[in-house]
């Protein structure tokens, strides 16, 4: 059986519901298909039990329904995430359909769109928003495979607490947001914590009286498009290192350093009991060093240029501090000598869109459009990282995405009465 709807919204968790208000808005007729049975899988299943956001409640800004709690400067926890999203859903009816998978979207003949399901339905449509976001599954490594069988792993969208760990040490690969919250996490319950550093950036949790997110939109930072980044590869980049737990505060690799974390270098084989190190912790750590000296140097310029009234800095230790952890790094590290008897891979996520059958992806898999709208009439995409902006990915920024798409539905496809 074929259903008729003006639009098909595949996936609905902060992307696939903001479009949604709008279309709501508009009066039209459409679906939002979610393979889950929940809303806001990614938030519900793909994160830690003590996760919290990493930029502040104030910035959670969908269309029409920004944060309305009593802590705008503090970071709702992962249960207040979902059930925010929830609330929203339920504040203008989203039209979600729950346990229905796409598995195609095809060109139909004439214009519009057959959006096929697992259980073999079908929508034929004006338009497609894909809303399947950023994380979808977790990026796979070979490396994996080469590691010996009594070591436990997980990618970090499958770790919960340390007390699902077995006993032991635990190497985590990967120094951006989750793997320094991970690892701060396991050390802070008593874990002897080995990390795999890559390129991931680091800046100040506040800086002269404000949270780094309010500098980052106060001098435009947030709004950085995808076509002034160096190269296209640049969207794919390590995030950064932050936190909002316990309210907030700067995660630096020296402080874990000095902590007693053992910082490794990027992770480049693995040889029986042993793992092998690029000999690149000395350069990673200068590189997250200079981006909060260079973030530090910016608000202060804005600051000078402005007037703006705002504390002068205070010191942060733990952005301040240096240690020596780029000194003499092992080149290799035997696992048993270790004790280490887990591998958490905090590398990222991977994304699949071979399912929309039309010539729409890049040659890194990533569409080709002009924030979401493709080249293709009535096909969208939404809710990703770097899709037009910096902020395009998060709850900050996707509503304005959503705008743009939807005033695009309606000038191309107006309702008639």
């Amino acid at each position: 059986m074929v259903e008729q709807v003006e639009v098909a919204v595949i996936g609905a968790g902060q992307a696939g519901l903001a479009i949604s208000y709008y279309l709501t808005q508009q009066v039209r007729t459409h679906v939002v298909l979610e393979k889950d049975r929940h809303i806001a899988s990614a938030w519900r299943h793909g994160r830690w039990d003590s996760f919290t956001l990493l930029t502040p409640n104030w910035s959670v800004r969908l269309p029409g329904f920004p944060y309305h709690g009593d802590d705008p400067d503090g970071f709702m926890a992962r249960a207040e995430v979902v059930s925010h999203l929830e609330q929203y859903a339920s504040s203008f009816g989203a039209p979600v359909r729950f346990g229905v998978t796409v598995t195609s979207v095809d060109p139909k003949p004439g214009g519009g769109y057959i959006v096929t399901t697992a259980d073999g339905d079908a929508y034929a449509t004006a338009s497609v928003v894909v809303a399947t976001g950023s994380f979808q599954f977790p990026k796979p490594t070979k490396l994996a495979d080469a590691f010996p069988p009594q070591i436990v792993q997980l990618h970090s969208s499958l770790y919960r607490d340390p007390d699902g760990l077995p006993p032991g040490a635990v190497l985590v690969v990967g120094s951006s947001n989750s793997g320094c919250q991970i690892v701060e996490e396991l050390f802070e319950s008593g874990r002897q914590v080995y990390l795999c550093v890559g390129r991931a950036r680091r800046v100040p949790r506040r800086y002269r009286g404000k949270d780094s997110v309010f500098w980052a939109v106060t001098l435009g930072l947030a709004d950085q498009t995808a076509d002034q980044l160096p190269d296209p590869s640049a969207r794919f980049a390590a995030q950064g290192q932050s936190t909002g737990k316990h309210g907030g505060h700067t995660l630096s690799l020296h402080h874990f350093a000095r902590s007693g974390v053992a910082l490794l270098g990027r992770l480049t084989d693995v040889q029986g009991d042993s793992i092998v190190l690029a000999p690149d912790l000395r350069d990673n750590l200068a590189l997250a060093d200079k981006a909060s000296e260079d973030f530090k140097n910016s608000v202060d310029a804005f600051v000078r240029e402005t007037g703006m009234d705002v504390p002068a800095n205070q010191p942060d230790p733990i952005d301040e501090v240096r240690s020596h952890a780029g000194e003499n790094a092992p080149a290799t590290v035997d696992l048993r000598a270790a004790g280490i008897t887990s591998v958490i891979w905090a590398n990222g996520y991977g994304r699949d869109y071979s399912w929309v059958h039309l010539p729409v992806l890049d040659s890194f898999g990533y569409p080709m459009q002009r924030r979401g709208v493709t080249r293709f009439p009535g096909l969208y995409f939404l809710g990703m990282d770097w899709l037009h902006s910096r902020k395009s990915g998060i709850l900050l920024g996707v509503g304005d995405d959503a705008a743009h798409i939807a005033a695009d539905i309606a000038s191309t496809n107006p309702l008639t009465t």
